[in-house]
Protein backbone atom coordinates (compact mmCIF):
# COMPACT_ATOMS: atom_id res chain seq x y z
CA UNK A 1 0.00 0.00 0.00
CA UNK A 2 2.72 2.24 0.61
CA UNK A 3 4.75 1.66 -3.05
CA UNK A 4 0.91 2.19 -4.69
CA UNK A 5 0.09 5.59 -1.97
CA UNK A 6 4.05 7.06 -3.67
CA UNK A 7 3.22 5.69 -7.12
CA UNK A 8 -0.07 7.70 -6.71
CA UNK A 9 1.28 11.04 -5.67
CA UNK A 10 4.02 11.14 -8.30
CA UNK A 11 1.44 10.12 -10.64
CA UNK A 12 -1.00 13.21 -9.76
CA UNK A 13 1.81 15.92 -9.23
CA UNK A 14 2.94 14.81 -13.04
CA UNK A 15 -0.62 15.46 -14.03
CA UNK A 16 -0.75 18.64 -12.44
CA UNK A 17 2.43 19.56 -14.26
CA UNK A 18 1.26 18.71 -17.44
CA UNK A 19 -2.54 20.88 -16.71
CA UNK A 20 0.29 23.93 -15.74
CA UNK A 21 1.55 23.34 -19.24
CA UNK A 22 -1.70 24.82 -20.62
CA UNK A 23 -0.84 27.91 -19.28
CA UNK A 24 2.47 27.79 -20.77
CA UNK A 25 0.98 27.24 -24.48
CA UNK A 26 -1.25 30.14 -23.84
CA UNK A 27 1.60 32.66 -23.02
CA UNK A 28 3.78 31.17 -25.62
CA UNK A 29 0.46 31.62 -28.08
CA UNK A 30 -0.13 35.66 -26.69
CA UNK A 31 3.59 36.66 -27.05
CA UNK A 32 4.47 35.54 -30.12
CA UNK A 33 0.65 36.81 -31.72
CA UNK A 34 -0.61 40.09 -31.88
CA UNK A 35 -1.91 41.92 -29.25
CA UNK A 36 -5.46 42.01 -31.44
CA UNK A 37 -6.14 38.34 -30.70
CA UNK A 38 -5.08 37.92 -27.62
CA UNK A 39 -8.54 36.91 -26.25
CA UNK A 40 -9.09 34.64 -29.00
CA UNK A 41 -6.05 32.69 -27.74
CA UNK A 42 -7.14 32.32 -24.20
CA UNK A 43 -10.31 31.33 -25.46
CA UNK A 44 -9.33 28.85 -27.55
CA UNK A 45 -6.80 26.99 -24.44
CA UNK A 46 -9.43 27.40 -22.30
CA UNK A 47 -11.90 25.50 -24.47
CA UNK A 48 -9.28 22.91 -25.28
CA UNK A 49 -9.08 21.70 -21.73
CA UNK A 50 -12.19 21.80 -21.02
CA UNK A 51 -14.03 19.71 -23.38
CA UNK A 52 -11.12 18.21 -23.81
CA UNK A 53 -10.95 16.63 -20.34
CA UNK A 54 -15.27 15.96 -20.91
CA UNK A 55 -15.08 14.16 -24.25
CA UNK A 56 -12.06 12.32 -22.88
CA UNK A 57 -14.15 11.19 -20.11
CA UNK A 58 -17.27 10.21 -21.78
CA UNK A 59 -15.31 9.24 -25.55
CA UNK A 60 -11.70 9.12 -25.64
CA UNK A 61 -10.27 7.01 -22.58
CA UNK A 62 -12.30 4.10 -23.73
CA UNK A 63 -11.45 4.67 -26.97
CA UNK A 64 -8.06 5.24 -26.79
CA UNK A 65 -7.50 1.92 -24.20
CA UNK A 66 -10.25 -0.43 -25.18
CA UNK A 67 -9.07 -3.74 -23.33
CA UNK A 68 -10.34 -5.85 -26.49
CA UNK A 69 -10.40 -4.02 -29.76
CA UNK A 70 -13.80 -5.18 -30.75
CA UNK A 71 -14.58 -2.79 -33.97
CA UNK A 72 -11.88 -3.83 -35.66
CA UNK A 73 -9.29 -6.06 -34.05
CA UNK A 74 -6.31 -4.17 -33.43
CA UNK A 75 -7.08 -0.74 -34.94
CA UNK A 76 -10.54 -0.03 -33.55
CA UNK A 77 -12.31 -0.62 -29.83
CA UNK A 78 -14.19 1.05 -27.22
CA UNK A 79 -15.02 -0.13 -24.41
CA UNK A 80 -18.04 1.91 -23.59
CA UNK A 81 -19.42 5.36 -22.48
CA UNK A 82 -18.09 7.13 -19.31
CA UNK A 83 -15.97 6.21 -16.87
CA UNK A 84 -16.05 2.58 -14.93
CA UNK A 85 -16.47 2.38 -11.13
CA UNK A 86 -16.03 -1.16 -11.29
CA UNK A 87 -12.14 -1.16 -12.53
CA UNK A 88 -11.86 2.29 -10.10
CA UNK A 89 -12.68 0.28 -7.51
CA UNK A 90 -9.64 -2.07 -7.54
CA UNK A 91 -6.80 -0.10 -6.45
CA UNK A 92 -4.43 -2.76 -7.74
CA UNK A 93 -5.02 -1.14 -10.97
CA UNK A 94 -1.75 -1.35 -13.22
CA UNK A 95 0.01 -1.74 -9.96
CA UNK A 96 1.03 1.25 -9.30
CA UNK A 97 -1.62 4.18 -9.53
CA UNK A 98 -5.34 4.42 -9.35
CA UNK A 99 -7.44 4.31 -12.15
CA UNK A 100 -9.13 7.90 -11.23
CA UNK A 101 -5.12 8.89 -11.88
CA UNK A 102 -4.59 7.11 -14.83
CA UNK A 103 -7.95 8.62 -16.19
CA UNK A 104 -6.71 12.42 -15.57
CA UNK A 105 -2.90 12.11 -16.39
CA UNK A 106 -3.96 10.74 -19.68
CA UNK A 107 -6.67 13.39 -20.01
CA UNK A 108 -3.91 16.14 -19.80
CA UNK A 109 -2.02 14.45 -22.74
CA UNK A 110 -5.25 14.13 -24.78
CA UNK A 111 -5.75 17.81 -24.44
CA UNK A 112 -2.41 18.94 -25.49
CA UNK A 113 -2.42 17.43 -29.22
CA UNK A 114 -5.75 19.98 -29.36
CA UNK A 115 -3.47 23.26 -28.27
CA UNK A 116 -0.53 22.54 -30.91
CA UNK A 117 -3.19 23.16 -33.68
CA UNK A 118 -4.08 26.57 -31.42
CA UNK A 119 -1.01 28.51 -32.47
CA UNK A 120 -0.91 27.37 -35.83
CA UNK A 121 -4.06 28.66 -37.08
CA UNK A 122 -3.68 31.79 -34.83
CA UNK A 123 -4.90 35.22 -36.04
CA UNK A 124 -7.52 34.06 -38.78
CA UNK A 125 -9.64 30.55 -38.54
CA UNK A 126 -12.86 31.18 -37.04
CA UNK A 127 -13.76 30.22 -33.59
CA UNK A 128 -16.82 28.13 -34.38
CA UNK A 129 -14.79 26.46 -36.86
CA UNK A 130 -11.79 26.10 -34.55
CA UNK A 131 -14.08 24.78 -31.94
CA UNK A 132 -15.61 21.95 -33.81
CA UNK A 133 -12.87 20.98 -35.56
CA UNK A 134 -10.27 20.41 -32.36
CA UNK A 135 -13.46 18.74 -30.66
CA UNK A 136 -13.75 16.05 -32.81
CA UNK A 137 -9.38 15.56 -33.31
CA UNK A 138 -9.76 14.69 -29.55
CA UNK A 139 -12.63 13.26 -29.30
CA UNK A 140 -11.85 10.89 -32.02
CA UNK A 141 -8.53 10.72 -33.62
CA UNK A 142 -6.14 11.61 -31.38
CA UNK A 143 -7.31 8.65 -28.96
CA UNK A 144 -7.82 6.13 -31.92
CA UNK A 145 -4.31 6.65 -32.51
CA UNK A 146 -3.04 6.60 -29.48
CA UNK A 147 -4.82 3.00 -28.75
CA UNK A 148 -2.66 1.59 -31.66
CA UNK A 149 0.23 2.19 -29.07
CA UNK A 150 -0.47 2.51 -25.74
CA UNK A 151 -3.74 0.44 -25.65
CA UNK A 152 -1.89 -2.62 -27.25
CA UNK A 153 -3.24 -1.80 -30.55
CA UNK A 154 -1.31 -2.83 -33.87
CA UNK A 155 1.44 -0.45 -33.66
CA UNK A 156 2.40 -2.38 -30.32
CA UNK A 157 2.31 -5.49 -31.55
CA UNK A 158 4.05 -4.17 -34.67
CA UNK A 159 7.46 -3.07 -32.38
CA UNK A 160 6.82 0.46 -32.28
CA UNK A 161 8.23 2.45 -29.51
CA UNK A 162 7.21 5.91 -28.06
CA UNK A 163 7.68 6.25 -24.31
CA UNK A 164 5.92 9.87 -23.79
CA UNK A 165 4.51 10.67 -27.24
CA UNK A 166 6.70 12.21 -29.52
CA UNK A 167 4.75 10.81 -32.39
CA UNK A 168 1.46 9.87 -30.48
CA UNK A 169 0.68 13.38 -28.87
CA UNK A 170 2.87 16.28 -30.88
CA UNK A 171 3.14 14.45 -34.60
CA UNK A 172 -0.45 14.06 -34.21
CA UNK A 173 -1.14 17.64 -33.48
CA UNK A 174 1.53 18.83 -35.91
CA UNK A 175 -0.22 16.51 -39.14
CA UNK A 176 -3.43 18.09 -38.23
CA UNK A 177 -2.31 21.94 -37.64
CA UNK A 178 0.16 20.94 -41.13
CA UNK A 179 -3.40 20.41 -42.81
CA UNK A 180 -5.40 23.19 -41.69
CA UNK A 181 -2.62 25.91 -42.11
CA UNK A 182 -2.45 24.69 -45.60
CA UNK A 183 -6.25 24.61 -46.27
CA UNK A 184 -6.57 27.70 -44.13
CA UNK A 185 -3.79 30.06 -45.95
CA UNK A 186 -1.40 32.46 -44.76
CA UNK A 187 -2.29 35.28 -42.49
CA UNK A 188 -2.85 39.06 -44.19
CA UNK A 189 0.53 40.73 -45.02
CA UNK A 190 2.64 36.97 -43.87
CA UNK A 191 4.01 37.31 -47.33
CA UNK A 192 4.92 40.15 -49.64
CA UNK A 193 3.57 40.38 -53.38
CA UNK A 194 6.77 38.34 -54.61
CA UNK A 195 6.21 35.34 -52.26
CA UNK A 196 8.62 36.21 -49.85
CA UNK A 197 8.17 36.13 -46.13
CA UNK A 198 7.64 39.07 -43.88
CA UNK A 199 7.90 39.28 -40.67
CA UNK A 200 5.11 40.21 -38.16
CA UNK A 201 6.57 40.87 -34.65
CA UNK A 202 5.11 39.55 -32.05
CA UNK A 203 3.02 41.52 -29.25
CA UNK A 204 4.80 40.09 -25.75
CA UNK A 205 8.29 38.20 -26.06
CA UNK A 206 9.45 37.91 -22.47
CA UNK A 207 5.64 36.29 -21.74
CA UNK A 208 6.24 33.80 -25.00
CA UNK A 209 9.92 33.81 -22.49
CA UNK A 210 7.75 33.03 -19.57
CA UNK A 211 5.61 30.15 -21.49
CA UNK A 212 8.59 28.47 -22.56
CA UNK A 213 10.04 27.97 -19.03
CA UNK A 214 6.47 26.86 -17.62
CA UNK A 215 6.25 23.96 -20.53
CA UNK A 216 10.10 23.05 -19.57
CA UNK A 217 8.78 22.67 -16.51
CA UNK A 218 5.65 20.43 -17.10
CA UNK A 219 7.93 18.78 -19.33
CA UNK A 220 8.93 16.74 -16.05
CA UNK A 221 5.50 15.77 -15.25
CA UNK A 222 4.65 14.89 -19.41
CA UNK A 223 7.97 13.01 -19.60
CA UNK A 224 8.31 11.86 -15.94
CA UNK A 225 4.63 10.81 -15.38
CA UNK A 226 5.36 8.66 -18.33
CA UNK A 227 7.49 6.37 -16.46
CA UNK A 228 3.81 5.14 -14.61
CA UNK A 229 5.48 5.05 -11.13
CA UNK A 230 7.51 6.80 -8.58
CA UNK A 231 10.60 4.37 -9.48
CA UNK A 232 13.71 6.04 -8.34
CA UNK A 233 16.32 4.94 -11.22
CA UNK A 234 13.65 5.13 -14.35
CA UNK A 235 12.03 8.63 -13.33
CA UNK A 236 15.44 10.13 -12.31
CA UNK A 237 17.14 9.19 -16.08
CA UNK A 238 13.95 10.45 -18.13
CA UNK A 239 14.07 14.11 -15.91
CA UNK A 240 17.93 14.36 -16.73
CA UNK A 241 17.78 13.01 -20.54
CA UNK A 242 14.62 15.84 -20.98
CA UNK A 243 16.70 18.56 -19.01
CA UNK A 244 19.49 17.59 -21.29
CA UNK A 245 18.05 17.44 -24.74
CA UNK A 246 15.92 20.40 -24.18
CA UNK A 247 19.33 22.74 -23.18
CA UNK A 248 20.49 20.92 -25.91
CA UNK A 249 17.89 22.32 -28.44
CA UNK A 250 18.03 25.75 -27.70
CA UNK A 251 21.86 25.69 -27.91
CA UNK A 252 21.62 23.72 -31.33
CA UNK A 253 18.59 26.19 -32.50
CA UNK A 254 20.54 29.60 -31.83
CA UNK A 255 23.93 28.32 -33.15
CA UNK A 256 22.55 27.22 -36.73
CA UNK A 257 20.15 30.27 -36.73
CA UNK A 258 23.13 32.63 -35.51
CA UNK A 259 25.27 31.25 -38.50
CA UNK A 260 22.62 31.66 -41.04
CA UNK A 261 21.03 35.24 -40.26
CA UNK A 262 23.60 36.54 -38.53
CA UNK A 263 21.12 37.85 -35.62
CA UNK A 264 20.39 36.60 -32.46
CA UNK A 265 17.51 35.62 -32.51
CA UNK A 266 15.08 34.54 -28.87
CA UNK A 267 12.37 33.44 -30.19
CA UNK A 268 14.76 30.60 -32.14
CA UNK A 269 16.20 29.89 -28.71
CA UNK A 270 13.11 29.47 -27.29
CA UNK A 271 11.52 27.36 -29.98
CA UNK A 272 14.45 25.36 -30.36
CA UNK A 273 14.29 24.14 -26.22
CA UNK A 274 11.06 23.23 -27.12
CA UNK A 275 12.47 21.28 -30.28
CA UNK A 276 14.52 19.37 -28.14
CA UNK A 277 12.15 18.34 -25.42
CA UNK A 278 9.41 17.02 -28.28
CA UNK A 279 12.65 14.91 -29.86
CA UNK A 280 13.49 12.98 -26.08
CA UNK A 281 10.09 12.57 -25.84
CA UNK A 282 9.79 9.79 -27.82
CA UNK A 283 13.10 7.66 -25.87
CA UNK A 284 13.69 9.55 -22.89
CA UNK A 285 13.95 6.67 -20.73
CA UNK A 286 16.03 4.82 -23.15
CA UNK A 287 18.97 7.22 -23.30
CA UNK A 288 21.89 8.60 -21.79
CA UNK A 289 23.42 12.02 -21.44
CA UNK A 290 25.31 12.14 -24.43
CA UNK A 291 22.61 10.86 -26.64
CA UNK A 292 20.00 12.95 -25.07
CA UNK A 293 22.19 15.90 -25.97
CA UNK A 294 22.63 14.61 -29.50
CA UNK A 295 18.42 14.02 -29.89
CA UNK A 296 18.19 17.48 -28.29
CA UNK A 297 20.84 19.41 -30.06
CA UNK A 298 19.36 18.19 -33.63
CA UNK A 299 16.13 18.73 -32.75
CA UNK A 300 16.90 22.09 -32.42
CA UNK A 301 18.53 22.94 -35.97
CA UNK A 302 15.47 20.87 -37.29
CA UNK A 303 13.41 23.77 -35.84
CA UNK A 304 15.10 26.51 -37.83
CA UNK A 305 15.26 24.12 -40.71
CA UNK A 306 11.66 23.69 -40.55
CA UNK A 307 10.71 27.70 -40.17
CA UNK A 308 12.42 28.08 -43.18
CA UNK A 309 11.19 25.49 -44.82
CA UNK A 310 7.24 26.65 -44.18
CA UNK A 311 8.63 30.03 -45.59
CA UNK A 312 9.70 28.49 -48.72
CA UNK A 313 6.22 26.69 -48.95
CA UNK A 314 4.49 29.71 -48.33
CA UNK A 315 2.93 28.40 -44.87
CA UNK A 316 1.99 30.51 -42.36
CA UNK A 317 2.48 29.12 -38.73
CA UNK A 318 2.80 32.11 -36.63
CA UNK A 319 4.21 30.35 -33.29
CA UNK A 320 6.71 28.06 -34.86
CA UNK A 321 3.96 24.98 -33.87
CA UNK A 322 4.71 22.71 -36.97
CA UNK A 323 8.45 22.62 -37.21
CA UNK A 324 8.78 22.10 -32.98
CA UNK A 325 5.90 19.35 -32.58
CA UNK A 326 6.05 17.18 -36.01
CA UNK A 327 9.01 18.05 -37.18
CA UNK A 328 11.07 17.35 -34.17
CA UNK A 329 8.39 14.59 -32.90
CA UNK A 330 9.39 12.67 -35.93
CA UNK A 331 13.61 12.98 -35.52
CA UNK A 332 12.45 12.07 -31.95
CA UNK A 333 10.66 8.54 -32.86
CA UNK A 334 13.39 7.82 -35.38
CA UNK A 335 15.87 8.40 -32.85
CA UNK A 336 14.62 5.73 -31.14
CA UNK A 337 15.70 3.44 -33.66
CA UNK A 338 19.28 4.91 -34.19
CA UNK A 339 20.42 5.76 -30.18
CA UNK A 340 17.10 3.58 -28.18
CA UNK A 341 17.92 -0.19 -26.49
CA UNK A 342 16.89 -1.80 -29.72
CA UNK A 343 18.55 0.45 -32.01
CA UNK A 344 19.37 -1.20 -35.42
CA UNK A 345 17.53 -1.37 -38.98
CA UNK A 346 14.92 -3.31 -37.85
CA UNK A 347 13.85 -0.85 -35.17
CA UNK A 348 14.16 1.95 -37.13
CA UNK A 349 12.30 0.99 -40.11
CA UNK A 350 9.38 -0.13 -37.96
CA UNK A 351 9.82 3.60 -36.06
CA UNK A 352 9.66 4.91 -39.99
CA UNK A 353 6.57 2.81 -41.28
CA UNK A 354 4.88 3.78 -37.92
CA UNK A 355 5.24 7.37 -38.37
CA UNK A 356 4.06 7.13 -41.80
CA UNK A 357 0.91 5.34 -40.80
CA UNK A 358 -0.40 8.02 -38.10
CA UNK A 359 0.71 10.93 -40.57
CA UNK A 360 -1.44 9.09 -43.26
CA UNK A 361 -4.45 8.52 -41.13
CA UNK A 362 -3.91 12.11 -39.20
CA UNK A 363 -3.88 13.94 -42.49
CA UNK A 364 -6.72 12.19 -44.24
CA UNK A 365 -9.06 12.53 -41.30
CA UNK A 366 -8.09 16.69 -40.90
CA UNK A 367 -8.69 17.22 -44.45
CA UNK A 368 -11.93 15.19 -44.01
CA UNK A 369 -13.03 17.10 -41.11
CA UNK A 370 -11.83 21.01 -42.55
CA UNK A 371 -13.21 20.59 -45.59
CA UNK A 372 -16.83 19.11 -44.16
CA UNK A 373 -16.28 22.55 -41.51
CA UNK A 374 -15.72 25.18 -44.50
CA UNK A 375 -18.71 23.79 -45.98
CA UNK A 376 -20.77 24.21 -43.39
CA UNK A 377 -19.78 27.02 -41.78
CA UNK A 378 -16.84 28.27 -43.57
CA UNK A 379 -12.93 28.50 -41.97
CA UNK A 380 -11.70 31.61 -42.10
CA UNK A 381 -12.33 35.24 -41.13
CA UNK A 382 -13.22 38.35 -43.50
CA UNK A 383 -10.21 40.34 -44.00
CA UNK A 384 -11.92 43.02 -42.19
CA UNK A 385 -11.94 41.09 -39.37
CA UNK A 386 -8.82 39.84 -39.68
CA UNK A 387 -7.04 43.54 -39.86
CA UNK A 388 -9.33 44.70 -36.91
CA UNK A 389 -8.73 42.03 -34.37
CA UNK A 390 -10.31 38.76 -33.58
CA UNK A 391 -10.87 39.46 -30.20
CA UNK A 392 -13.13 42.36 -31.62
CA UNK A 393 -15.30 40.70 -34.44
CA UNK A 394 -15.36 37.21 -32.28
CA UNK A 395 -15.57 38.19 -28.83
CA UNK A 396 -16.62 41.63 -28.85
CA UNK A 397 -13.89 42.83 -26.29
CA UNK A 398 -10.46 43.10 -26.36
CA UNK A 399 -7.68 41.80 -23.58
CA UNK A 400 -5.76 45.55 -22.42
CA UNK A 401 -7.23 48.58 -21.88
CA UNK A 402 -6.00 52.00 -21.35
CA UNK A 403 -6.18 53.96 -17.72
Amino acid sequence: MELLTTNNVWMMLCAALVFFMHLGFSFLEIGLTRQKNTINILFKNFFIITMGLITYCLIGFNLMYPGDFNIINGFLGFSGLGLDSVAAADLAYNEGYTYWTDFLFQGMFAATAGTIISGAVAERIKINSFMIIVFVYITLVYPIVGSWQWGSGFLYNLGFYDFAGSTLVHSVGGWGALIIIYLLGARKGKFDISGNPVAIPGSNIPLSAAGVLILWLGWFGFNGGSVLSADPSNTSLVLVTTCLAAAAGGIGAISLSTLLYKNLDITMFMNGVLGGLVGITAGADQMGPTEAIIIGSVGGIIVVLGVALLDKCKLDDPVGAIPVHLFAGIWGTLSVGIFGASAGFNQFMIQLASIGIVGFFCVICTTIIVLTVKSFVGLRVSEEEESTGLDITEHGTKAYFSS
